[in-house]
C-alpha cells in the first residue's frame, strides 16, 4: 500500500480541524476515516496499532495517526500525519496566547458544548464497530467487559497499562488464533535499521539534553529539554500531561499559574491533541524564546519523543504480532482495547458532555447519522456544534 505526503496531509488536516473530544474520541475519528471509509487497514491491525501506542509514553491518538501515516507513505507520511493533525489546534492556541485579553476561554467552552456531545456519538460508533469485529464470542466480550470495569473502578493512568498486560495474558492462556484472525503484516516502507536509529536518537536526547542544559545554560536548551522530557515520560496522554507541564513551567517562573489555567481552558475548545497546549505555553513564556519561536520549539520538543518511538517501535511490533502465541495474546489485547474505549465512553466522554435529556437526544442522533446513515464525521460535527449552540442559547 502506498500513498503520498500530500494525500496523508489532506486527510490528517481534515481530522485535525474536526476531531474534538480528547484522545479516545480521536481514535474513533481515526477508525471511521482510515478503517471504515478508506480501508487502509482492518480492525485487527488498527487495534494492534492502538495497543502498541497504549504501551508507549506520549499522546496515544497522535501516535496512532503517525503510525498510520508511516504505513501509508513512509517517513514523509508520518510527518504529514503529525503536521495535519497537530497544526490546526497549535495555531489556534498560539493565536490565543497573543490575544488572551480579548477571549474568555470559559465562555468559548460553553458555546462549543455540542462538540463534546458529538464526541459521545463518535466514541459510541467506534465501540459498536470494533466490538462486532474484535469481540465476536463470549470469551472476548467478557474480557472487554472486565477491562471496562477495571478502568472505571481504578481511574488512574497505570490501570490502562495493567489492563493491556492482563488481557494479553488472558488471550495467551485462553484464546487461540485461527486462520481468520492471523495478522497481515503492516505495510512499512522502511526496516529495522532506521527503527534502531530512531530509538537510539530518542535515548540519546533523553540522556543528553539534561547534560547539555547544565553545560550550556541557554534558555532555548532548557525549554527544549523540559518539553522533550515531559513528552518522553508521561503515560496515558491527554490530561495526564497537565500536572507535568505545570511543574515544568510555573515553578521556574516561565509563566504564571493564571496564564496556565487560562490556556488550559482554551485547549478544551479546540480540536486535535491536548499536547498542542505546549504551543500556547511556549508562546506566553515571560522571556525568550517566546512568541512564535517559543511555540514551535515547545511543540516540536513535546511531540518528538512520540515520533521517534513510533518509527522505532513499528517494525519490531509488526514482527512480534505475526507469531502464533503473540497473536493469541493480541486477541485478548484487542478485546481489552474495546473495554478501555467502552469505559472512556462513560468517563470522561459521556460524563463531561451529557447533563440533560436533550444532550442525550443529540448524541443519539449523531450516533444514528454516523452508524446507519453513514454521514461523514465532518458533517456530523458541524450539525452537532450548531445544535449544541442552539440548545445552550435556548
Amino acid at each position: 500500500m502506498s500513498g503520498s505526503f500530500w494525500e496523508v496531509l489532506g486527510i490528517a488536516t481534515k481530522l485535525g480541524l474536526t476531531s474534538f473530544g480528547g484522545p479516545i474520541a480521536h481514535l474513533g475519528y481515526f477508525h471511521d476515516e482510515y478503517v471504515v471509509r478508506r480501508k487502509w487497514l482492518d480492525d485487527h491491525a488498527y487495534s494492534d496499532l492502538v495497543a502498541l501506542c497504549q504501551f508507549l509514553p506520549g499522546p496515544a491518538s497522535s501516535q496512532v495517526g503517525i503510525g498510520l501515516g508511516l504505513m501509508r507513505a513512509g517517513l514523509p507520511g508520518g510527518l504529514a500525519a503529525w503536521l495535519g493533525f497537530t497544526l490546526p489546534s497549535a495555531l489556534l492556541l498560539t493565536a490565543f496566547a497573543y490575544g488572551l485579553q480579548w477571549l474568555g476561554p470559559d465562555q468559548a467552552t460553553e458555546e462549543l458544548h455540542g462538540l463534546k456531545i458529538v464526541a459521545v456519538a463518535v466514541v459510541a460508533q467506534a465501540v459498536w464497530s470494533m466490538a462486532r469485529t474484535l469481540c465476536p464470542d463470549r470469551e472476548r466480550a467478557s474480557i472487554a467487559i472486565l477491562a471496562a470495569v477495571a478502568v472505571l473502578a481504578w481511574p488512574v493512568s497505570t490501570t490502562q497499562l495493567l489492563v493491556i498486560a492482563t488481557t494479553a495474558l488472558a488471550g495467551w492462556r485462553f484464546l487461540r488464533a485461527t486462520e481468520t484472525t492471523e495478522a497481515v503484516r503492516f505495510s512499512l516502507p522502511y526496516g529495522r535499521r532506521l527503527a534502531t536509529a530512531a530509538l537510539a536518537l530518542f535515548f540519546a536526547l533523553l540522556i543528553g539534553l539534561p547534560v547539555a542544559r547544565q553545560a550550556f545554560p541557554i534558555p532555548a536548551v532548557a525549554l527544549f529539554d523540559s518539553f522533550f522530557r515531559t513528552g518522553s515520560l508521561v503515560f496515558g496522554g491527554g490530561h495526564v500531561v497537565l500536572p507535568l507541564l505545570q511543574a515544568q513551567v510555573v515553578p521556574p517562573g516561565w509563566i504564571s499559574n493564571g496564564q496556565f489555567v487560562a490556556g488550559y481552558g482554551a485547549a478544551q475548545a479546540v480540536p486535535g491533541p491536548l499536547f498542542t497546549f505546549a504551543a500556547y505555553l511556549g508562546a506566553v513564556m515571560q522571556s525568550e524564546p517566546n512568541g512564535w519561536s517559543g511555540a514551535i520549539l515547545a511543540l516540536v520538543a513535546i511531540f518528538l519523543p512520540s515520533f521517534l518511538l513510533v518509527v522505532g517501535g513499528l517494525p519490531y511490533w509488526d514482527s512480534l504480532r505475526t507469531l502464533p502465541q503473540f497473536r493469541s495474546a493480541l486477541l485478548g489485547v484487542n478485546a481489552g482495547v474495546v473495554g478501555i474505549l467502552l469505559a472512556a465512553l462513560y468517563d470522561p466522554v459521556w460524563s463531561s458532555a451529557i447533563s440533560r435529556p436533550l444532550d442525550f437526544a443529540l448524541a443519539v442522533v449523531g450516533f444514528g447519522l454516523l452508524t446507519f446513515w453513514r454521514v461523514s464525521p465532518f458533517a456530523v460535527v458541524l450539525f452537532c456544534a450548531a445544535a449544541g449552540y442552539a440548545l445552550n442559547a435556548a
